[in-house]
């Protein structure tokens, strides 16, 4: 029955600490929301910016693992290159170290001071005023969470009170000394948790009770190295059925951990044993808990060491991985299968990175609706019938578009509501608005076709002033769409004024040309039976840059994230 008690305690404190891992990490993600879209979206090809970023996400998500799905994600969107993700996973590496040095934080005697975060953060987030004082108080009540969680780990693994029991659990997991199958169960234990920081944490409070996997000397080490081989596989199993270079970028996460790993083995080996380098000195007296601080450290310079050795190879670890996974011969219409799949789920553990995503693939869903209404207005223009099956297949290809971005919304809104900061609320709002203006170019675009079905089979005759005048505004049009898409794109709310004055201008060409076919009509100079084409096609070309302008407006709700 002790044993059955202890599993329970063991499993029970594990529970405790990845829910505090859980709040501390939501907390952090919605009260960073708009700077954690804007890190990842910073991939400069700096390599050292490259990693900033990769540690700041990952200190903000609290795992590797995470950031690393993230940064598939975004190669997999073609968002980010692969020379750009190759510095940020090893960034989100060194980020990940944080977990190990805030659990060895419970060897120290004032750790049991660090439970009352999570009454002050419950106290803050029932009195807080501000959405921010409530989210900084998820934050410490997260944080008080994982302390608690580390001590019923640490007392269930008490020897002093399961003398017995932990001393055969003691002789069994110092059993394995080969480093081999160290790392190997490092690996498998990271795999099946899929979180080498929870392996970490559990191992370095094993280590506060004196119960060192492997035994004395560097055999936990091993175990640590393992768990950063076993972490790859979470990223593995995301870039499944993606894009080629989405596999690429999965697979250099694989190998900067695995050459890490085989080059700190190698070190471990020839320095012998590690373990008591530091045994006898100041270092060992300044620390109480001197094994599992210096697990945490070797945690952190393992990853840091791994980083700076690696880091100047950032082509070279690009190089390997396009050898290894070749470049499939890609379809013409690779732009338009990108938009039609379903976008990425492994987004939505963080709702403003997500969002981020889904704003680049409606950017591109603006153009693919913007090329239907070129194709149909460039075929009245020549009066060609053969452009109609062309535009018939875009708004197709839009619905379906549209229908899977719509479900992401939803998805994204209902399930993350305890992350989702109020800002990124509003964002997912006006996005909503955004995509019906997208599919209104679609629509108005199929009606362009449909006047341009009467100019041909009613033989119409339009003279060659009003197509010039036609020709003339969609010009505006298209300059009008150009300054939308930049200013949606970039954010930059200094275009929106010369958008507007531009827009004007174009309703004052719906108007010129309506009243100079009233003119000509009257002169006996134009078909009367001209006058429903031309009206309807003017005033939709007209409601087409409403719609247009509508989309770049969009910012404003934007610009508040």
């Amino acid at each position: 029955m002790d044993i059955v008690l202890l599993l329970v305690l063991m499993l029970g404190g594990l529970g405790v600490f990845l829910v505090g891992m859980n709040m501390m990490s939501d907390s952090m993600s919605r009260l960073a929301h708009g700077k954690l879209r804007n890190m990842l979206n910073k991939t400069a090809n700096n390599r050292f910016a490259g990693v900033g970023i990769g540690a700041g996400v990952t200190v903000i998500v609290q795992s590797s693992s995470a950031t690393t799905v993230m940064v598939v994600g975004l190669v997999n969107a073609g968002i980010m290159t692969l020379f750009q993700a190759t510095s940020i996973i090893m960034g989100a590496n060194v980020g990940t170290t944080i977990t190990a040095q805030i659990a060895s934080l419970s060897a120290f005697p004032f750790s049991d001071f660090l439970f009352l975060l999570g009454v002050i953060g419950v106290f803050m987030t029932m009195l807080g005023k501000t959405d921010k004082i409530k989210t900084i108080g998820n934050i410490f009540a997260g944080l008080g969470l994982i302390f608690v969680g580390l001590e019923v780990m640490s007392s269930a693994m008490d020897p002093k009170a399961n003398p017995e029991i932990m001393s055969a659990i003691e002789q069994g997991l110092s059993v394995i000394k080969n480093p081999l199958l160290l790392l190997l169960l490092g690996a498998v234990i990271t795999a099946i948790v899929q979180s080498s920081s929870a392996v970490t944490s559990i191992v370095i409070a094993l280590a506060i009770n004196g119960i060192l996997i492997g035994g004395e000397g560097d055999g936990v080490y091993y175990v640590i190295i393992g768990s950063n081989i076993g972490t790859c596989v979470t990223a593995l199993l995301s870039s499944i059925g993606a894009t080629t270079n989405a596999k690429r970028a999965a697979l250099i996460h694989m190998l900067f951990n695995c050459m890490g790993a085989v080059l700190f083995t190698a070190f471990l080996l020839c320095w012998r044993p590690f373990d008591a380098t530091f045994s006898g000195t100041v270092l060992e007296k300044m620390f109480p808990g001197y094994h599992a601080t210096q697990i945490a450290m070797f945690h952190t310079i393992f990853n840091v060491v791994c980083c700076c050795l690696f880091l100047p190879f950032s082509k070279f670890f690009v190089w390997i991985a396009e050898r290894i996974v070749r470049e499939k011969k890609k379809p013409e219409d690779e732009a338009l299968n990108e938009l039609l799949v379903i976008p990425d789920e492994r987004f939505l553990v963080s709702p403003s990175v997500a969002l981020g995503y889904l704003d680049k693939k409606v950017a591109k869903m603006f153009s693919y609706a913007m090329h239907a209404l070129d194709i149909s207005v460039e075929a009245f223009i020549n009066k060609d019938d053969g452009a109609k099956e062309k535009v018939i297949k875009i708004n197709s290809d839009l619905a379906k578009i549209n229908k899977n971005n719509i479900n992401y919304l939803v998805k994204l809104s209902s399930n993350s509501s305890a992350s989702t900061a109020q800002d990124d609320e509003a964002l997912i709002s006006s996005m909503h608005y955004v995509l019906n203006d997208i599919m209104r170019v679609g629509e108005l675009a199929n009606n362009v076709i449909k006047y341009t079905d009467h100019y041909i089979k009613d033989n119409l005759i339009f003279s060659d002033e009003f197509l010039t005048m036609l020709k003339g505004m969609y010009d505006k049009i298209i300059r009008l769409y150009e300054i939308a898409l930049d200013v949606y794109t970039t954010k930059d709310k200094s275009k929106l004024n010369a958008l507007d004055s531009l827009e004007d201008e174009i309703d004052k060409d719906r108007k010129k040309l309506t009243n100079s076919h009233i003119i000509r009509l009257n002169e006996g100079k134009c078909q009367p039976e001209n006058s429903g084409v031309f009206i309807n096609l003017v005033g939709n070309l007209e409601r087409a840059a409403d719609h247009i302008t509508f989309i770049a407006h969009s910012i404003d709700s934007k610009a508040k994230a």
